[in-house]
């Protein structure tokens, strides 16, 4: 027995390889092996014999098995640090130009516009107002003076959010625009006051020009003493960074319920060739509402009318990314289409600067 652990040990510490390393254990503790074979001659002896070989070819079984897999371990060592040294790779190497170019994404035309408005804003003191998307019909319509017989409160235009059967508490919306949550940063802040108020706004519309989901910017400034002029000025400065080039502004009387008086804002373009070009022509665009805050709306957010006053606009984002980027559908950037995002997608965000602070 003392010839057989010795010759198995030796054969086991010279293996070279697994393949090598598993014959051996066959020949010694396998079905066939010696150990094997001379642990089923045990029934053969006296009890005295077999009291003293038991535990002995017991011993030299779970030796030989623990030797085996001590080698087993060092040779899938030896050759994983083998595998490495062959197969070495400098992961701080750049990737591929072709790997690159298939696999680096790209910053959406919305996220573009909105961050490049955000810094246009910020560089004229505007905070960023974030708010719910899900309104109660107090903030997105009566705080705002929006009357009850008004056309955008009827289910045809707005999402309306169903309330359970005997459920009487009044009705919650999809927000129609970002204005609430000029309501909201009156309430919690007060007066005086400048923010920007970005997000996604939900109406009932759909065509090359309207999605029932889309992202608004809106801008609310407070004071004592401002007025039209001031909300003139922004504009324009606003425009001048966005398109990068001086754009003439052009002011009609409208009518909105939350601003007195209100003005719709029409910019300078030219239409050649099917496209859009801002900032040159005898054309105009309208791009946006606005006005002087209702001393009603200024009520709704805590703030007396008789002390302060501001003024108020709204655009949509999308809008006037398909403007600056010519992008020609609106539907488009909500379509997930990796060719159009690839074609209008950023590498990165490329803010414009404002010339100057308010």
């Amino acid at each position: 027995m003392d010839d057989l652990r010795e010759t198995t040990l030796s054969r086991i510490e010279a293996a070279t390889d697994e393949a090598e390393l598993e014959e051996v254990r066959l020949a010694a503790i396998g079905k066939k092996g010696e150990v094997s074979l001379a642990m089923r001659q045990l029934g053969g002896m006296s009890p005295e014999e077999r009291k003293e070989a038991g535990p002995r070819l017991n011993a030299l079984k779970d030796e030989i098995t623990a030797a085996i897999a001590a080698k087993k371990a060092a040779l899938e060592d030896a050759a994983l640090e083998a595998r490495l040294a062959e197969e070495w790779l400098d992961v701080t190497l750049p990737a591929r130009a072709a790997f690159r170019d298939h696999t680096q994404g790209s910053v959406h035309p919305v996220s573009q516009v909105w961050e490049e408005c955000t810094a246009i804003f910020a560089d004229m003191g505007f905070a960023v107002a974030e708010g719910p998307q899900v309104e109660s019909d107090w903030y997105n319509f009566d705080a705002l003076n929006i009357p009850g017989h008004h056309p955008s409160r009827a289910e045809m235009d707005t999402f309306y959010m169903a309330r359970a059967d005997g459920d009487d508490r009044p009705p919650h919306v999809l927000r129609t625009h970002t204005s609430p949550v000029q309501i909201r940063s009156m309430q919690a802040q007060g007066a005086p006051l400048r923010i920007i108020c970005p997000g996604r706004v939900y109406r009932a519309d759909y065509d090359q020009t309207h999605t029932p989901m889309f992202h608004q910017i809106e801008g609310l400034a407070i004071d004592r003493d401002i007025s039209m002029a001031n909300l003139k000025w922004v504009l324009e400065e606003f425009f001048t960074a966005y398109f990068g080039r001086s754009v003439k502004t052009r002011f009609r009387a409208s009518h909105f319920p939350f601003t007195e008086p209100s003005a719709e804002v029409d910019i300078q373009c030219s239409f050649e060739g099917g496209t859009v070009k801002v900032g040159e022509g005898d054309d105009w665009l309208e791009v946006l509402g606005s006005g002087m805050v209702h001393p009603k709306v200024l009520r709704a957010g805590g703030i007396d009318p008789d002390e302060w006053q501001g003024f108020a606009f709204g655009m949509g984002i999308d809008r006037i990314a398909m403007l600056k980027y010519g992008i020609p559908d609106l539907r488009a950037f909500f379509d997930s289409d990796l060719r159009w995002l690839r074609h209008y997608g950023f590498s990165g965000l490329q803010v414009p600067t404002l010339r100057g602070g308010v």
